[in-house]
């Protein structure tokens, strides 16, 4: 799915004000929204060094996920969301066993990831996915937590 499609911008909008909100305590404004998108555009989640999808239900997206290579072996899950309604659906799973497969196909042997303490459904989700805590691997303002999962060795999965 092409990251600035229609859909893709209306559910990475969706995923920023929601995840701001979340932070700020209150409904995020849409400066902030477009700040936030202007300060972490999603422009390398594209081909050669990215890749981006969206969950569909009854033809609504309801969800995203994205990677994006750090290095030759290291890709770096990002805009991993699910709509409040779908979640526990097992939709987030799929979205992440996706973009690890994708990941394998681009040579990556390592996914990190970094969120925050508050998105706990994001946290459970991550550890059931088999993503252990690390230590910081970036800067971000926004992330509090940091995980890791080691993909498995072998021939990439079609």
């Amino acid at each position: 799915m092409p990251v600035h499609a229609p859909d893709a911008v209306r559910i990475i909008r969706e995923y920023v004000t929601d995840v701001a909100g979340r932070y700020y305590g209150r409904p995020a404004t849409r400066t902030e929204v477009d700040t936030e998108l202007a300060a972490d555009p999603s422009d390398d989640l594209s081909p050669p060094s990215g890749r981006f999808w969206l969950a569909y239900r009854g033809g609504t997206a309801v969800g995203c996920v994205a990677i994006r290579l750090m290095s030759a072996e290291v890709a770096e899950l990002k805009r991993m969301y699910v709509r409040p309604p779908e979640r526990g659906s097992g939709c987030g799973a799929a979205l992440v066993a996706v973009a690890e497969r994708a990941a394998a196909e681009l040579g990556a042997r390592v996914v990190r990831l970094d969120t925050r303490h508050d998105l706990v459904e994001a946290r459970r989700l991550y550890v059931r996915s088999g993503y252990a805590e690390i230590p910081a691997y970036n800067d971000s303002r926004w992330a509090q937590r940091w995980y890791e999962k080691r993909l498995e060795a072998g021939p990439p999965v079609r």
